[in-house]
């Protein structure tokens, strides 16, 4: 699946009326959401290669404008000892696959195009003038962004809940107790092919969760489709949040990439 998304804008900018003050205040702040739109501006192109809702905010509200491509890999088949390595290892697997993706994307772009020109009378002067093998060397810099998470509770890794039992389940255990997060960034420049990623590791601790509140996070659903069936920033689970112990990383400078 490959989404557009652009970021809406930061500024919400109505023009005064009647009022030489305004508008010279106006004037100011145009110039202000100028250059801040410039300084947002990004010299590469960003493919976000997760479907979280959560990492597509973070990139929006960072003022970036990306592209979605999700990874169609089997998770289950990749099993790591430690959670660190089996973040990193989920999130190269992804870039991998969305790598892959791309350049099957691509093959069938040009080999469009080389069907097309083939039915022409000039078409063999035409492919020869065709910079086919050079798209890569030319293309504009892009980013390929993939992530993973894992919770981790009493040392056992926890991934997306199989079922609205065992997701209650999790809840329940982290109800007055507490899990960690062990989450992935990994950053691939598509044009040089050089990586970098990184893993952190988060604490969360828990106040009592009513049975009520689990029920209707189940019946809402999204915790089904998340590790260890837990989004500390649902406005339902947020409140029962005692203390949360470490930071959470998603994106690197672009710019050092």
């Amino acid at each position: 699946m490959i989404i557009q998304h652009r970021s809406p804008s930061k500024h919400a900018f109505s023009p005064p009326i009647n009022s030489l003050q305004r508008a010279a205040r106006s004037f100011a702040c145009s110039r202000l959401r100028e250059r801040d739109m410039e300084a947002n501006s990004s010299p590469f192109k960003i493919i976000l290669g997760s479907s979280s809702v959560a990492r597509r905010t973070i990139l929006a509200e960072m003022g970036h404008e990306f592209t979605i491509v999700t990874a169609d890999i089997d998770e289950k088949g990749i099993r790591k000892e430690k959670p660190e390595d089996l973040v990193m290892a989920l999130a190269e697997a992804k870039a991998d696959a969305i790598m892959s993706k791309l350049r099957t994307i691509n093959n069938q772009r040009r080999d469009d195009k080389q069907t097309i020109l083939i039915a022409a009378d000039t078409a063999e002067a035409i492919v020869q003038r065709l910079p086919i093998g050079d798209y890569v060397k030319d293309a504009e810099p892009t980013l390929l962004i993939t992530c993973d998470q894992v919770v981790v509770y009493e040392d056992v890794v926890r991934e997306k809940p199989s079922s609205k039992e065992e997701a209650q389940q999790f809840l329940k255990d982290y109800s007055g107790g507490h899990a960690a997060t062990v989450g992935s960034v990994l950053v691939t420049n598509l044009k040089t092919g050089f990586r970098k990623g990184e893993w952190d590791r988060v604490e969360i601790y828990f106040h009592e969760i009513p049975d009520e509140i689990i029920e209707k996070l189940i019946e809402e659903g999204s915790v089904l489709n998340v590790a260890g069936g837990l989004i500390i920033e649902h406005p339902l689970i947020l409140p029962f949040v005692k203390q949360v112990v470490g930071l959470l990383i998603f994106v690197y400078p672009f710019n050092k990439i």
